[in-house]
């Protein structure tokens, strides 16, 4: 696996290195110990799955507190989709920024995500899934999330979002 640092400081591209022969390839799409060896979370608690049937589909962006630490995982095995990742670390010098990357089941790249930085994605094609493990267990009492609009942030989301979660239309917005 290839890890390429964003603007984000403990958020990483991960691309494959693909084996290719004449059966097609193979390639490691996790490894704990290469995982650890760039400082970020190995451990896998929970897998989910998400599948979004329209194009458009912005879902986030949501984090748990430090006191319920969870990083985040994100590979998309149909379709494509853009994630964001935005730092929510106070005293972080990247505190608000966010970075954005497509990810599809045609590059294969994968997205990380450590724990206080909000996750979200935008759906680009129709039925396109989402597969993303976390390092922590859900907690109510730790959930946080901003709208995916909040001028604060100013995410160029590539597609008009279309469908958003009432949910996450209602978070708060931040505070200049």
């Amino acid at each position: 696996m290839r890890f390429e640092e964003t603007s984000i400081a403990g958020v990483f591209v991960i691309d494959l290195e693909p084996h290719a022969d004449e059966r097609g390839f193979f390639a490691r799409a996790f490894c704990a110990r290469e995982f650890a060896e760039h400082g970020l979370i190995s451990e896998v608690v929970q897998a989910n799955l998400a599948n979004s049937a329209r194009a458009g589909t912005t879902r986030g962006l949501h984090y748990q507190a430090s006191s319920h630490p969870e990083a985040k995982f994100f590979r998309t095995i149909r379709g494509e989709t853009f994630n964001v990742a935005v730092d929510m670390r106070d005293g972080s010098p990247t505190f608000r920024r966010w970075t954005g990357v497509i990810l599809s089941a045609e590059n294969r790249r994968a997205l990380y995500i450590p724990p206080v930085c909000a996750a979200g994605y935008q759906t680009l094609s129709d039925n396109a899934e989402i597969l993303y493990s976390v390092s922590g267990f859900y907690a109510r009492e730790a959930e946080r999330g901003i709208r995916h609009d909040d001028p604060v942030l100013g995410i160029d989301w590539p597609l008009e979002p279309t469908i958003v979660s009432e949910k996450d239309r209602s978070w708060p917005l931040l505070q200049p």
